[in-house]
């Protein structure tokens, strides 16, 4: 026989197995409801992504093509209003206008001043020519130096017991009479262009110039330099019977007696104060610097007694590197004093030194002491 609360509990039991069964298939269908509203909506999202991506894109495209098209527009403008201008200043002349003005052009050179505007270049060219130097060729300066030398070198039998003013009277006379007699024969070879003149045609119009304009620059060039005669005139106021000392003439104030000046000399030494660098106004001062030097050198030192001077404006020659410039002042030393140069320099030394001059244009001196 069964029992009646046994029945109760297994029916209860069975109710209660259902409703769980039911239950739990409620909430698996309400999760798989929410699962799929999440998909949904993030496929939503996504797409609306899209869609924002792609306006985007396309404004950005449209805007470069507006920008494109903005600057096209501006440069062909440009290029219009340029061609305009340019096609705007072109005159275009008829066949009678160009016929006009090509007959104008014609009567023009015609009535033009050939022979004024000629005349007027030969002019230009005498003018300019007048302030240029004629520049000799070096076989012309020898043939210069080669004859003044011939000149002054006659004049050596009858300057005995002549006092030396009247020596550099007579060798610029002489000169003076060669470069006249030198003129008249190079006129006649450039005017008459005689046929038996021993000078070539080219080489007298050179000549020409150098000895009747440029004299004097030629003449320091070559190196002939002689001293300026002083036209002072003294009265003769001392007793009958006493001699007269004649003193040389340099430029500046006069040399005091212990310089023992020599004019166109070149005295040799160990130079003690270099002329490069030790300019003095006269052959005086230079002096005096060479007397200075040997009054304050010290104990071991050695003391001036040769000074040098170029008193030439154009430099004075030397056979050493350097190009000696006007007042250069030397100063040097000699235990026993030995000559370089004398008045002139030898023909032998001329030979091998093509820039040496005809005379020697140092002036100095032994200091006596």
């Amino acid at each position: 026989m069964t029992d009646p609360s046994n029945s109760h509990h297994s029916q209860t039991t069975k109710q209660s197995g259902q409703w769980w069964d039911e239950d739990r298939g409620g909430k698996e269908e309400k999760g798989r409801e929410m699962a799929r509203g999440e998909w949904r909506l993030q496929l939503q999202n996504r797409g609306n992504w899209n869609c924002s991506y792609k306006k985007i894109t396309l404004l950005v495209c449209f805007f470069n093509i507006v920008v494109a098209l903005y600057s096209l527009r501006s440069l062909y403008a440009s290029l219009y209003i340029y061609s305009g201008s340019v096609a705007g200043n072109i005159v275009v002349y008829r066949p009678d206008q160009i016929r006009k003005m090509e007959e104008s052009n014609r009567i023009r050179k015609d009535y033009k001043p050939a022979e004024l505007m000629k005349l007027v270049k030969e002019l230009e060219g005498e003018f300019s020519r007048e302030d240029v130097v004629v520049k000799l060729p070096r076989h012309l300066k020898q043939k210069i130096i080669d004859e003044v030398m011939q000149k002054l070198d006659s004049l050596k039998g009858s300057s005995r017991n002549v006092s030396h003013p009247q020596v550099m009277a007579k060798e610029r006379e002489a000169v003076e009479n060669w470069r006249k007699q030198k003129l008249e024969e190079v006129k006649l070879a450039v005017v008459k262009g005689t046929s038996n003149s021993i000078i070539p045609h080219e080489e007298a119009g050179l000549l020409l110039r150098a000895l009747e304009t440029d004299w004097a620059v030629v003449s320091e060039e070559i190196g002939l330099w002689i001293p300026i005669e002083v036209g002072n005139e003294e009265h003769n106021d001392k007793p009958e019977g006493e001699s007269e000392i004649e003193e040389e003439v340099l430029p500046g104030r006069p040399l005091p007696p212990q310089c023992n000046a020599e004019l166109h000399t070149d005295y040799g030494g160990v130079a003690v104060r270099w002329g490069l660098t030790h300019h003095k106004d006269s052959a005086a001062d230079c002096c005096q610097a060479c007397l200075d030097h040997a009054k304050h050198a010290k104990e071991n030192e050695k003391k001036c007694n040769i000074w040098v001077y170029c008193p030439s404006q154009f430099g004075c020659h030397s056979p050493d590197i350097y190009q000696h410039k006007y007042q250069e002042c030397w100063l040097k030393y000699a235990e026993k004093p030995k000559l370089n140069f004398k008045d002139k320099y030898p023909e032998w030394y001329r030979n091998s030194h093509s820039s040496a001059p005809l005379v020697v244009p140092w002036a100095s001196g032994i200091v006596s002491t």
